[in-house]
């Protein structure tokens, strides 16, 4: 890894600054400083990440593209939301399986936003399907499961977040083991990292670290859905 940094200190400070001025003039006025601080770094960020992270697995493929690739658009969908400004005010790149069409499949995230820094891994709102698939391989083989979960490095980067439900999951008993396990929703990990990483020479290098630590994690949840890790 280069002793050069991907971002400079004015990513953070763009993204805070288009917090509190969400709007098209604004961004217009300051779009050369966005592709500069934010977008090419981020790509390469990604164009850097991309041959370590096949080490890890070669499914979860990163597409260093302006338009449709890893890198999240900037642009919000207001079409249904309450709130209608126009842009997010944070990074976010996605290497999702190669499986899977949309966020919801298993995948590792890298999110950049002023006071929330932090890695990701796993399922964020999996489909019924895809949901039942994870419980049932929970049911199945709990040990394994406990393995994943609790693993050392796991435990040492990540907290399990998420939502999760009330009432127990139809086709479980609710004095079961591991039902708080069986109630989530998600099943995804979250690593917090310091601003200080965003700007770090060492960038690359602590976010695969961070994806190796959730290795166990993202190999129980291929195999619930049957793709390949």
């Amino acid at each position: 890894m280069s002793s050069r940094s991907m971002y400079t200190d004015d990513c953070l400070q763009f993204l805070e600054e288009l917090r509190h001025n969400n709007d098209r003039q604004w961004f217009a006025e300051n779009k050369e400083r966005y592709e500069a601080s934010v977008r090419e770094p981020s790509l390469r960020l990604i164009e850097a990440i991309g041959p370590r992270l096949e080490k890890l697995s070669p499914f979860f493929p990163a597409v260093a593209k302006r338009v449709g690739g890893s890198l999240m658009r900037i642009h919000r969908d207001t079409r249904f939301a309450k709130d209608k400004t126009p842009y997010k005010t944070n990074i976010g790149i996605q290497f999702r399986h190669e499986a899977g069409k949309d966020v919801h499949a298993p995948g590792f995230y890298v999110h950049f936003e002023p006071e929330r820094c932090f890695v990701g891994a796993g399922c964020w709102h999996p489909d019924s399907q895809a949901l039942l698939a994870i419980r049932r391989k929970i049911d199945d083989e709990p040990t394994r499961w406990k393995r994943a979960r609790d693993a050392k490095a796991f435990r040492e980067n990540y907290r399990l977040e998420g939502e999760s439900l009330k009432t127990t999951p139809r086709d479980f008993f609710k004095d079961h083991p591991l039902i708080d396990d069986l109630r989530r929703k998600d099943f995804i990990g979250l690593s917090p990292l310091a601003e200080s990483d965003v700007t770090s020479p060492d960038l690359v290098t602590t976010i695969l670290a961070k994806f190796r630590a959730a290795r166990a994690l993202m190999q129980f949840l291929c195999e619930s859905g049957c793709v390949p890790f």
